[in-house]
């Protein structure tokens, strides 16, 4: 049996700290993503940004990045020290979004 499709790419997203109201108050999902193309992390803010991000996008998206005050965790490890958008994603990846924007 030849198979001429690439997988798809499976990764874990999660939301913590208040990230998770802006995407329809879900802390943790398990998506597939096309597995032909290359995926950054710019890249995936753009797909979560069509497909998933339910309220106030200013909240989360500034420009092509996530806004100041969104910590970005890739398998525990700040993005910063990974090439933050430049990051390639990989199977199985965990990506944490951590909203230290807090009203008072």
């Amino acid at each position: 049996m030849s198979n001429n499709n690439t997988p798809d790419l499976k990764i874990i997203l999660e939301f913590s700290a208040g990230a998770e109201l802006l995407f329809g108050n879900i802390k943790r999902r398990e998506i597939c993503l096309d597995g032909t193309q290359k995926w950054t992390i710019a890249n995936l803010l753009k797909w979560m940004h069509a497909n998933i991000l339910t309220e106030r996008p200013e909240l989360f998206i500034q420009g092509d990045t996530v806004r100041p005050g969104i910590l970005v965790l890739i398998n525990d490890t700040d993005w910063e020290l990974l090439g933050e958008l430049e990051y390639e994603l990989k199977a199985n990846d965990n990506v944490l979004f951590i909203s230290t924007l807090h009203g008072g």
